[in-house]
């Protein structure tokens, strides 16, 4: 019998370990191509090209030396500008400080000057109507005239803003003024309280340490009321010098007193009146003396 041919025994290759890393895989990638392949290769082009990398030649060199020395030399010179103007300002601020504090008191000198001169024109008109003829009379006419100081039964009114300044009702007895803030007090209102007193029997009426004559003017300059061109701030004190329990009568039934009353209904402004056994008004301070004279027929 031929025997069959015998096949050389096949030997097996142990099986390799895995890699430590291979369920890693993408990560193991991102590591060894850290790099993309497209900007790998533009920087070899440019690297054998001579583009990249720093200058090669010595003119290259020497220009970006020069660029960097100028940018270097401006940021110096800016710092240097900026250090020696700072004193400058600083300076110039200080000078325009010491001028305000000058003019200040300049001003208030002037102030204090006009005062003086007040006082002293007022003082003569005191001398003058004391000279005028009669005591009684000098007297009245410095009553009526607000060239002297006076004391004597009277009312106070006091008129102030509403708490709530702004808000109001829905009367409006103020209808042709025109007023937005309907809470606060106007020189309209303190116009019609003042005649209203007058027109009550007051002798003399000062607002808020004020003395008002025949000639003087209750005005407004924006929010701010004036009194003989002087501004006031709420509350404004108006004291009456006359017959106090009268006087209050008077006044509140009056069409001004009622004007005031609906000022407190419609809109929160707040007034009271109360009568005094003993005010003191101090005189204007500043008296226009003007005279008249008969008108002659020349014919």
């Amino acid at each position: 019998m031929c025997g069959m041919p015998q096949q050389p025994p096949v030997r097996s290759t142990p099986a390799r370990p895995p890699r430590p890393d291979a369920s890693m895989s993408l990560l193991t990638n991102v590591m060894d191509h850290s790099l993309d392949d497209g900007y790998a290769e533009a920087a070899a082009r440019k690297e054998a090209a001579g583009e990249g990398g720093l200058p090669k030649t010595l003119r290259a060199k020497l220009g970006l030396a020069v660029g960097l020395v100028l940018a270097a030399l401006v940021v110096t010179v800016g710092a240097a500008q900026a250090r020696i103007a700072a004193p400058a300002v600083a300076k110039e601020r200080q000078e325009l400080i010491d001028r305000i504090d000058r003019e200040t008191e300049t001003a208030d000198e002037l102030e204090g000057s006009v005062d003086k001169l007040r006082e002293d024109v007022s003082a003569r008109q005191r001398e003058a109507l004391e000279k005028s003829g009669g005591s009684a009379r000098s007297e009245l006419l410095g009553i009526l005239s607000g060239a002297t100081a006076v004391h004597g039964p009277g009312v106070r009114l006091v008129v102030n803003d509403a708490k709530d300044a702004g808000t109001g009702g829905d009367g409006d007895p103020r209808e042709a003024s025109g007023f937005s803030d309907t809470g606060r007090v106007r020189d309209r209102d303190m116009q019609r309280a003042v005649n209203g007193l007058w027109e009550s029997g007051a002798e003399a009426i000062s607002i808020n340490g004020q003395r008002l004559t025949a000639l003087s003017a209750i005005r407004a300059a924006g929010d701010a009321i004036l009194v003989d061109n002087r501004p006031l701030v709420p509350p404004y004190t108006v004291l009456a010098v006359g017959d106090g329990e009268r006087l209050s009568t008077r006044f509140q039934d009056s069409a001004d007193g009622l004007y005031l009353h609906a000022l407190q209904e419609n809109y929160g402004i707040r007034t009271g009146i109360s009568v005094e056994e003993d005010l003191e008004l101090p005189a204007a301070p500043s008296v226009i003396v003007r005279t008249a004279q008969p008108k002659t027929d020349k014919h």
